[in-house]
Order: C-alpha cells, then structure tokens, then sequence
C-alpha cells in the first residue's frame, strides 16, 4: 500500500462524482473496495464507473434524470452510484426493506427514468415497472435478468462509449440525490441533497476521523444510508480500502477485521450489540483497529464500554441524518473523550438547541431542547413537497431536526431522544433512551428497545421490549427492579416483552413504532407492583 496520503494537493471542489476520478489519479493501484470476493483498484472503479455513465449517456440519461438503486451493497451499487453522478444524473439510493406499493411511490414521486437493481430486488421492480410510466432502464446487478425490459449490468460494462466522454461538472448547489427518509407516517419524504453537501460531508468526515490512505474500514452498513455512504466515499476521498459486507452479519464481520487487518469498524448500535453477543468474538483478532464509529441511535454506555475494553480500539460517536446529508456532529479521535455526547459540530456548521415549545431561541448549558442545524450540509427541501419544507426550514436557514438533545459547555452536544418518541406518562415526559441505556447493562440483556402502550390510567406507559442473552433468562421483575437505583419511578418500564428479535430497519437502527406489533406475539403480564 502507498504510504499515508493526508493532505491532497488537489481535492475534489464540485461534487461526490469526482472522488473516484481524484483517487485513480493519486493511487490509481491502490486496492480501493473488497467486495463479493473480489478486489477492486482505484484505476479499476474509476475505468467502470466511467464506462457506466457513458452506457446511460447513450440510452440519453443525463444531467437532470433520475436515476434510482435498490439492491444489497454489492461493488456493482458503488460502481452505478459513481457512474450515475458522473453522467450528471442524480441518483435515488432505496431502502432495500420497501415493498413494492412503497417503491412505486418513490419512484412515481421523484420520476426516476432509470432503475438499476440487484437480483433479490428485481422481481419487485418488474412487478411495478408497467405502473411507472418515467422508467425507461431497467438494469439487473448479478447474473441474466429474468425479467421483460431488464438488461444487464454487465450490459452497460461492456458497452463501448465514446473516447472522449467528459465527466458532468455540476455546480456545488445543484441537485445530487433524493434520498428518502423512512416516514413513521404518511409517505417518505425525499430530501434533496446538494453535490456540495455529500462531497464536504464525506470531506469533513474523513477530516474528523483523520482517516488516511492507510485506512482498511469494515462496514455492513447499507450504501444506499447516509451513514453508509458517507464510511464509504469518506475513506474512497482519503485513498483508503473499504472492505464492504453485502449485509451485516456479526461473524463475518469479526472474521474480515482479522482477514484485511481493518483498522475501522463502522455500525449502529444494534450491531455492537452482536458482536458482543457473538460467541467467536473471544478468539477474534483485533488488534489492528484503531477506532470504531456508532450512529444512527444512542448507545448505552455498558455496550460501549464492553465493546472498548475488548477491541482496545476507542469507539466514536456521531450523529447524522438524511437532511444533512450524512453526519452533523463526530468526534476527533485526537481530542479527549466525551462519554454519551454525539461529539462537536462539523467544521462550518452551526448547531443550536432551541425551545420544545417552537420559539425561536435558545435554550441554555444543560438543558433539553431541540437539536436545529445550519449550514452548507442542510438539505435543499424536500422533493415537490413544500409544506414538509415548510414545516422544518426555519426562515432563518435553521433546519429543525426533531432529536432533543442539551449542550455542555465545551460544545459538545447530547442526544435524550427523538421527540416523536417520547413518552407521557401520568404528565411527565419519560425518553425511551434513557430507558434503554439502563436496561441494556442488566447481565441478561442482549437488545433492548422501548415503546409505549396507552394506558387509562397514566394516558401512556413505557414497556421494555428485550432479547435475553444466550443461556440466560430474567425475569420482568428482575429488569423492572434492575432500574429502581437509576431511573425514577415514573421513569421505570411497567411492563417487560421478551422477544426473539427486535424490528430494525436495513441500517439496523431499531424502529420503535413496529414495537407494538410484538405485543400480538408476545404475551407479558404488567409487574403489578410497579402499577
């Protein structure tokens, strides 16, 4: 490998579709992605992203169309996102969790004129592709489509283009992707990210986390997250490797931080959660990672801790969203550890925490408020959808983000919780992650998630949704009892749900509103005690 590559002498200025074009010319031999048992160079990403954007320049896909991806991570996704924005289109990363009415949604809502899709994905593109009248490619990752209109990615692989295809040079304010928000009602909503948002995003991130071209990062995160795409194109930006899982799986993930000698390991909390549980993480070689990132939730501080004291590596924690188009707040691993807070604004981003109540103002050190953000990373809107713009573009530029968090005084901030989760329970105001932080460092609990259910009584009661470690089995009474010296009464679940498995979304962040459905499987009886 080339030796650490910090500071290029000239970085990508316009958008995410120059990062592979800046690296190939750099280190064009560098291995830049392993992925589905193959090693990609960057001369190699680079040449294929290429000879895709000019594949869909030929079929007249250009600057201004959509262009959507739905599939598993796999090296043809990276390869289409990069090709899609070089072409000048922009690109649709999906969920790869919706079902079908939900993705003709999305794609009859921005109007994609192109899908490309991977092989688990495709029957439910082409179950839809009659009813969505903007479509004109249908693109299959993996082997022969099965499907009418379907080509080939490979298709576009070998197809030869023109010598002199040029990339689209876009503006740094023009639109770049729509990325659609997971929606707990009505529709998704697509954010509209600049190419200026993703491209300083990825930049400022690499610049936070200090990543180098020495860098070997292991993700299971899904690309078509922001989360994800940001591990990605941030270490693709700083001429490192990602070693890229086609989805999360708790072994594998140990076996390929040993296998490529990974100095990062980047997931939600969910996933920390089963590597700790993972019975092969004893032998496990850890050794080269020198540092592990968690988002997408807060962590309870006993699975941070287990997971620091084994790796010996310090874990990182950042917060983000799809408005902004990846990260807002993150950690320096050169500055001293703030246990529990999501870290300091990224560099040109204003952070403030403004009353619940709606007023404009600011709340002060230590209290709760409303997480709003400022700044070149918020999103341009919502796609065709003003009144959801509306709602959370403050005419000032402050983008309210609906996370309630409180500042110290050193500006760095904490996550309480989501204020759509909270709780109301006999007139106070109880966050489910708070709840959480303390059940998950019971000894028997593995995963744990908290909801609400009404209540005559108190309108609302909190109940703890929990999988039991392996071997181990408390009791409600036990988890309930667990709490009394951390969490006030009104605090402490009235009910405890064992279940088999927990509701996560395809980043593997848990979906407190599918919690409910558990309860027509699970049957508990409420702790009268507590009542």
């Amino acid at each position: 490998m080339n030796s650490s590559l910090t500071a290029p002498p000239f970085a990508p200025e316009a958008g995410p579709g120059e990062i592979l074009p800046h690296a190939a010319r750099r280190q064009p031999q560098a291995i830049a992605l392993v992925a589905g048992g193959r090693r990609f160079t960057y001369a190699g990403l680079e040449s294929m992203s290429r000879r895709v954007a000019g594949a869909l320049r030929n079929r007249g896909i250009g600057p201004g169309d959509v262009v959507s991806l739905c599939g598993q991570n796999s090296w043809e996704w990276i390869v289409g996102y990069h090709g899609a924005l070089r072409a000048g289109a922009v690109v649709n990363p999906i969920n790869v969790m919706l079902t079908g009415p939900e993705l003709k949604y999305v794609l009859d809502d921005c109007g994609a004129t192109a899908v490309l899709a991977g092989a688990e994905q495709a029957a439910r593109i082409a179950a839809i592709l009659h009813d969505v009248a903007s479509i004109e490619l249908f693109v299959q990752f993996g082997g022969d489509p099965r499907y009418d209109r379907a080509e080939t990615f490979a298709s576009l692989l070998d197809e030869r283009s023109d010598d002199e295809f040029t990339d689209h040079r876009p503006l740094p304010r023009d639109l770049c992707a729509i990325a659609y928000t997971s929606g707990t009602t009505g529709h998704p909503k697509g954010a509209m990210q600049s190419h200026r948002a993703i491209l300083l995003n990825c930049a400022l991130t690499a610049t936070m986390h200090r990543r180098t071209s020495d860098d070997i990062v292991v993700t299971g995160l899904p690309a078509a997250h922001v989360y994800g795409n940001v591990a990605i194109n941030a270490t693709f930006l700083a001429g490192g490797t990602v070693v890229l899982m086609e989805r999360f799986d708790a072994a594998e993930a140990l076996r390929l931080i040993a296998a490529e000698r990974a100095t990062m390991f980047e997931g939600v909390p969910a996933m920390y959660s089963m590597l700790l549980a993972e019975q092969t993480l004893a032998t496990a070689d850890l050794t080269n990672l020198r540092m592990t990132t968690v988002g997408g939730q807060t962590i309870a501080p006993a699975t941070m801790r287990a997971w620091q004291q084994r790796s010996q590596a310090p874990m990182i924690e950042l917060w983000g969203m799809t408005e902004l188009a990846g990260l807002g707040t993150t950690h320096s691993p050169y500055a001293r550890a703030v246990p529990g807070s999501i870290g300091v604004a990224l560099p040109g981003t204003d952070i403030r925490i403004a009353p619940l109540d709606g007023s404009d103002a600011e709340v002060g050190i230590g209290e709760p408020g409303e997480l709003q953000v400022r700044g070149p990373l918020v999103m341009l809107g919502y796609f065709a959808n003003p009144a959801a713009t509306e709602e959370v573009m403050l005419p000032a530029g402050w983008l309210r983000t609906g996370d309630v968090a409180f500042a110290d005084d050193t500006g760095h901030y904490f996550l309480v919780d989501r204020i759509k989760d909270m709780i109301v329970t006999a007139g106070y105001n109880v966050y489910p992650a708070e709840i959480e932080r303390v059940v998950a460092s019971h000894p028997g609990v593995a995963l744990v998630a908290v909801g609400r259910r009404p209540d005559e009584v108190r309108g609302e009661i909190a109940v703890a949704y929990v999988v039991a470690k392996a071997g181990i089995q408390p009791t409600e009474a036990e988890v309930i009892d667990f709490c009394r010296d951390s969490l006030a009464p009104y605090k402490r679940p009235r009910a405890v749900v064992f279940v088999d498995h927990l509701p996560t979304t395809a980043s593997g962040k848990i979906m407190r509103r599918k919690l409910a459905d558990l309860d027509a499987v699970e049957s508990t009886v409420e702790n009268q005690e507590y009542q």
